[in-house]
């Protein structure tokens, strides 16, 4: 993820979505209805975004000084976003089936970076938009219930997992689950009925029933599953959209990301970040020495956490030098997003980010994202007023200009560490 300089001042903080033109144009604008109602509400519209590695959406998202939700803008001329059909000014409602218009903003950009390289949008053109909450609409009762497929870790017992599959004869990756009832399976959270997706984060569209059952006994004692009810399988196929893993609803995994709120006390903070090297081979920022007493062991701090995240900023790319400087940012009080080796482990098999779903782990605080003051000249908000020629400044969810890039560290491994 390419990092730039905080901007001071009333300059811009733009978080910019660019991308490769070579990207396909199928799928266009995806909506439940094309008409207006009675009271001049349109429906909202659906798009999903895929990107390569090295590509970016086409698009910026706004959060604008005396206008309400999250705003599509600068839609580049040509671009993926653009051939999709999202406009400029449409509102964002939903990424990967998830409501967002009542959160704060970074956690918003926060959700959309995780998604890596495909991302779901629901959103709902401007007028629409303003003349709904006029109205006093409730924005999430324009959209399905509930369109989410489930991602569900189980775990053998002695009868096994507690599912069985059919599937039409001669036909392959069409599975349907049946569940024993208060078997691991149900305990795990697999509807009855559901439809098999993915096994251990491979898609099983390709699988014969006797490839699938050779897989599910080549997984040992656990296995992960992402599925889907009939409602949520149609309301994707009709659509032709493809359902993943980074749409899902994980409320049911035992992994789950916690937040770590500690203010200094007179010795300190009471840990060491540790660079190493993570399960997938890739540079990490870990916890250690967790000092018994201390803020940080009271905030539940375990040994060998993962720093997934600094004040509401996502740490991947940066090296040790730059979190240690994030976490220093505030002189006497941090927040931390954090997981535990196993969800690591978890995470990181299926090749997902465990700040998608941040939310789902604490569902209480989808709207409190970290907002502690910044010392002064350190990259923050910036409140401005809107002029005759527009707005001064963009109220941007993070202080940093960021592409959505990946951007690889060319330099060697190093051990670093540094004690709080």
């Amino acid at each position: 993820m390419k990092q730039t300089k905080g901007l001071e001042g009333d300059k811009k903080s733009i978080i910019k979505f660019e991308f490769n033109p070579k990207d396909g144009i199928d799928n266009p604008a995806l909506s439940l209805a094309e008409d207006m109602d009675g009271e001049g509400v349109g429906e909202p519209r659906f798009y999903l975004l895929n990107k390569g590695s090295t590509e970016t959406f086409g698009f910026c998202l706004h959060e604008e000084l005396g206008c309400q939700g999250h705003i599509i803008r600068q839609v580049e001329l040509g671009g993926l976003a653009q051939r999709r059909g999202l406009q400029d000014g449409d509102r964002l409602l939903q990424v990967n089936g998830k409501f967002v218009d009542h959160m704060d903003h970074r956690r918003v950009v926060q959700k959309i970076k995780a998604s890596g390289n495909q991302v779901l949008l629901a959103v709902l053109d401007g007028d629409s938009y303003e003349t709904a909450k006029a109205l006093g609409r409730d924005l999430s009762q324009m959209l399905p219930a509930d369109i989410r497929p489930r991602l569900c870790h189980i775990t053998q017992d002695k009868s096994g997992f507690g599912f069985s599959v059919s599937a039409p004869e001669g036909m392959k990756g069409t599975f349907q689950l049946s569940v024993r009832q208060d078997g691991p399976a149900e305990r795990a959270g697999v509807p009855p009925g559901s439809w098999l997706l993915e096994l251990n984060g491979v898609s099983v569209r390709s699988y014969s029933h006797a490839q699938l059952t050779r897989k599910l006994k080549q997984s040992g004692s656990k296995v992960t599953l992402l599925v889907a009810s009939s409602a949520v399988e149609e309301f994707y196929r009709l659509r032709g959209l493809r359902v993943t893993a980074a749409l899902a609803d994980t409320s049911w995994l035992p992994f789950k990301v916690r937040e770590l709120h500690m203010v200094k006390g007179p010795a300190g903070y009471g840990f060491l970040l540790k660079e190493d090297d993570c399960i997938s081979g890739a540079i990490g920022q870990f916890l250690w020495d967790v000092d018994a007493g201390l803020p940080a062991e009271q905030a539940g701090m375990k040994e060998g956490d993962r720093l997934l995240a600094v004040n509401g900023e996502s740490i991947e790319g940066l090296d040790h030098h730059q979190t240690v400087l994030r976490i220093r940012a505030r002189d006497d009080q941090v927040t931390l997003l954090v997981i535990d080796p196993a969800g690591d482990e978890f995470y990181q098999s299926i090749g997902l980010s465990p700040l998608l779903f941040f939310e789902d782990s604490d569902p209480a605080s989808d709207s409190c994202m970290p907002s502690l003051p910044s010392p002064p000249g350190s990259p923050g908000l910036c409140h401005v007023e809107v002029g005759p020629k527009g707005p001064g400044s963009w109220l941007m969810a993070a202080a940093n200009s960021i592409e959505i890039t990946q951007n690889l560290r060319q330099e060697e491994h190093r051990r670093l560490h540094q004690a709080f």
